[in-house]
């Protein structure tokens, strides 16, 4: 099997679950070679995403591994299955690869839940509001990468629009709704789609006033994507360099804690709409 010029996010996490099920078995490469009936280099290719693997062969590897976890078995050969490439591969040889892998993170998530610090979250950004803030890039970027970054981010909101979106949280600090990108007008606008948005019956929007005061992991935006089982569930947080994905058990279980205590300081649904209502009735004074 070819091996693949760059392997995604999703495609690295399939060979690194298999790796921790062959651990999970207690069996090293060359142990695990001898019972599946292969080389050690096939092996150690496919855990690192290099390769790809079959559905079939994830099945038959699971009995070998004695993995008695049906559902997250089920979840892996789906992912091994897949076969076509989602929209994002357009932009493969114009964007980053980490944008890349946040769209096809937000295609397959069951559930979404973020915290916003300092942006609007990226899914309920207008074309107007996005554009402002590219336009701070450093370096400042030129007319058809600044296209190909507002396009991308704008399809990126199909999801919400699809047969059985996720079910989303955004947790939106006060300083995101308050910092005017892009002037007055425009922030009255986004405003105002924040609210239109929160009516989805998929979307909730909870706002965390600056009267809450601290919580947990307060100076870093992160989102927590649920997959189809636990064990398959991904952190993505925000770097000066993009995008970076987390998804050991030890650090979603602190995520999730920290997730639960930033919403618990944060206002309700309703409340939050009539914060968000009343910052848009200040922008119009």
């Amino acid at each position: 099997m070819p091996s693949r010029k760059t392997p995604t996010a999703r495609q690295r996490r399939l060979g690194t679950e298999l790796r921790r099920m062959r651990e999970c078995a207690g069996l090293n490469l060359v142990q695990a070679a001898t019972t599946l009936g292969t080389d050690r280099t096939s092996i150690s290719n496919i855990e690192s995403g290099r390769f790809g693997v079959s559905a079939e062969r994830v099945r038959a590897w699971s009995q070998l591994y004695e993995c008695g976890d049906g559902d997250y078995v089920d979840a892996l050969a789906r992912m091994a299955g897949e076969r076509h490439k989602g929209w994002w591969e357009e932009y493969r040889e114009h964007l980053g690869a980490g944008a890349l892998d946040l769209a096809e993170l937000e295609h397959h998530a069951r559930d979404l839940r973020s915290v916003q610090i300092m942006h609007m979250p990226g899914l309920l950004q207008t074309e107007s509001y996005t554009r402002a803030v590219f336009s701070h890039a450093v370096p400042t970027l030129n007319s058809d990468a600044l296209r190909r970054r507002l396009s991308h981010r704008l399809r990126r909101r199909d999801v919400l629009d699809r047969m059985n979106p996720p079910s989303c949280t955004f947790l939106i600090h006060e300083a995101a709704l308050r910092l005017e990108f892009g002037g007055p007008e425009v922030s009255h606008t986004q405003l105002r789609h924040i609210l239109d948005e929160s009516e989805r019956p998929n979307v909730t929007v909870r706002v965390i006033p600056f009267a809450a005061g601290g919580f947990p992991n307060a100076g870093s935006s992160t989102m927590y994507a649920s997959g189809p089982v636990p064990q398959l569930d991904t952190v993505q947080t925000d770097t000066p360099t993009g995008p970076a994905f987390i998804d050991a058990e030890s650090r979603l279980v602190n995520y999730r804690a920290i997730l639960d205590r930033t919403e618990e300081r944060s206002l309700t649904p309703q409340l939050s709409r009539d914060f968000i209502h009343q910052l848009t009735q200040q922008r119009q004074a």
